[in-house]
């Protein structure tokens, strides 16, 4: 591979500057992926391999990111274990007939990820081919909780208040569907690798809505299942934004990296989680929107205080739809220059 900081990284070595990729880089904020849009529906982008593996490359040609992460959605799990998924302009998700009491889980299947996934399995392999050895591919699905939020509520929320409702009134029913979906995940990111994924991402999007408490019980628990039966298969990284609470509980799970969000600084993260694990962020998407000399500055500051080594360059959770790509590929030069400007 011509290009491996991102492994390098993940496995601890020294390093002279961080690698640099962006959550949600493949899409919204790049012209060509809005040309795209024009013409394909969202999840008509998502399921064909070709569409698929051209919006991955894009950052890559375009941004210059030391990695790609396939063009996906985390909501192809529910879709494939039985619930309609639709997404709506302007409104993001929308499941109609969401899961509400126990009978409903009825509805639902462990699935045949090979059956119902394959597409995905399909633009792994064609991107890794396109690739060609330029950079690592990321894969990866959603957190158990955050699944069970969108399968429960029916659509996105600030604060997922039924959802939670659901987990604390149904217990039993919520710790069932969590194993489903915890069960599927483990499936499709075993396929995720055997297509080609070099490192796979587990996004738990609303940990940060729960107690510490709550947040083993319902989230952290399943997640640590899905890690160790991936421990040896492939390298991981475990981003749960606004969890910074569990950040020692879940360096402890086996995950090659943690992502943090920018709400606590880099000292108090590394406190938190220990120096044998390689963290990732944590620049704050919004900044990406400041003049392009405040974005150099602030990632120097932000590497100065990371440092180089277990350390991988990214923002604080998805870029932002109206970041100018000029700005995005400023925050991804200032990561690759860091090594000149430092001294």
């Amino acid at each position: 591979m011509k290009n491996d900081l991102l492994l390098r990284a993940l496995k601890g070595e020294k390093l002279e500057r961080p690698p640099v990729w962006m959550m949600r880089q493949a899409g919204r904020y790049l012209p060509d992926y809005m040309k795209l849009k024009e013409k394909y529906s969202f999840f008509e982008r998502c399921r064909q391999p070709e569409l698929s593996a051209a919006i991955t490359l894009q950052p890559v040609d375009q941004v210059g990111v030391d990695a790609a992460i396939i063009f996906s959605d985390i909501l192809v799990v529910p879709q494939a274990m039985g619930l309609e998924v639709q997404m709506v302009e302007g409104r993001g998700p929308y499941l109609p007939d969401p899961i509400q009491q126990d009978k409903d889980l009825e509805r639902l299947r462990i699935p045949d990820v090979d059956e119902s996934l394959g597409y995905v399995f399909d633009a792994l392999r064609l991107t890794k081919q396109m690739l060609n050895g330029r950079a690592p591919l990321i894969g990866f699905a959603g957190s158990p909780w955050t699944l069970l939020c969108y399968m429960v509520q029916g659509k996105g929320s600030k604060t997922f208040d039924e959802a939670k409702a659901f987990c604390f009134t149904q217990p039993q029913t919520a710790h069932r569907l969590l194993q489903m979906i915890t069960d599927a995940t483990i499936a499709y990111l075993k396929g995720q690798v055997r297509a080609g994924a070099d490192v796979v991402q587990l996004f738990d999007s609303w940990g940060g809505l729960l107690s510490p408490a709550d947040f083993e019980e319902f989230s952290l628990q399943y997640m640590r299942q899905i890690l160790h039966a991936l421990k040896g298969e492939t390298l991981t990284v475990l981003f749960a934004k606004g969890a910074w609470f569990a950040l020692e509980q879940m360096s402890e799970t086996g995950a090659d990296a943690l992502g943090i969000d920018w709400c606590i600084t880099p000292k108090i993260a590394r406190q938190f989680a220990g120096n044998r694990i390689t963290l990732q962020g944590n620049f704050d998407p919004a900044r990406l929107l400041g003049p392009i000399p405040a974005i150099q500055k602030g990632v120097k500051d932000m590497i100065d205080a990371f440092g180089t080594e277990r350390y991988i360059a990214n923002l604080g959770h998805g870029i932002l739809p109206n970041v100018p790509v000029d700005h995005a590929r400023a925050f991804v030069d200032a990561v690759k220059n860091y090594s000149r400007v430092a001294q």
